[in-house]
């Protein structure tokens, strides 16, 4: 059992400080084709609130939609708010996050952000265990997102290992 009807992922939201410098990240460096505006919304009642969770004063002067590597779709906002919090949530923080992108070469493609001269964590990494065959290394947005990129071009030992024993439904850890 799950979520009635669940296919993918639609779309990933975040928040930016700045929509210019988001927008020439995502489409001059990372590639991100820039597909529309929305905007603006604000609300004197508490729609803001009780439909997207923010103080029911914060307005969103605009929003914009990317997407990229063909695939996934970025909705990226700004929003002013009362009390905004500006500081970026670490992974460790609860509601910490990351975007993880996948590319064929990792080294071209560590090779291009430092060029680019995106901040790049450390350096790739291999994986053990069920991630066996992936290296990934993360990397920050100018505004402190992180986000990351994978490769596992002859795939991962979990994709071996379901190949060999396919299970049906899925199994939670316990």
């Amino acid at each position: 059992m799950g979520l009635p009807g669940l296919r993918q992922l639609d779309h990933v939201g975040f928040t930016v400080p700045d929509l210019e410098e988001a927008t020439r990240f995502l489409v001059d460096v990372l590639g991100c084709e820039y597909l529309y505006s929305l905007g603006p919304f604000q609300d004197d009642g508490d729609w803001m609130s009780e439909h997207l969770g923010v103080h029911p004063r914060a307005t969103v002067p605009e929003n914009r939609f990317f997407r990229c590597g063909g695939q996934a779709i970025f909705e990226v906002f700004r929003y002013t708010c009362p009390g905004q919090r500006t500081a970026v949530p670490k992974n460790s923080d609860v509601g910490g996050h990351h975007i993880a992108l996948y590319v064929d070469d990792l080294d071209a493609a560590v090779n291009y952000l430092k060029g680019q001269c995106v901040t790049v964590l450390g350096e790739p990494t291999a994986s053990t265990g069920h991630n066996l065959g992936q290296r990934w290394v993360y990397f920050l947005a100018p505004w402190g997102l992180q986000f990351e990129l994978v490769s596992y071009p002859n795939g991962k030992a979990f994709d071996r290992q379901q190949s060999k024993n396919p299970q049906r439904g899925s199994v939670r850890p316990s």
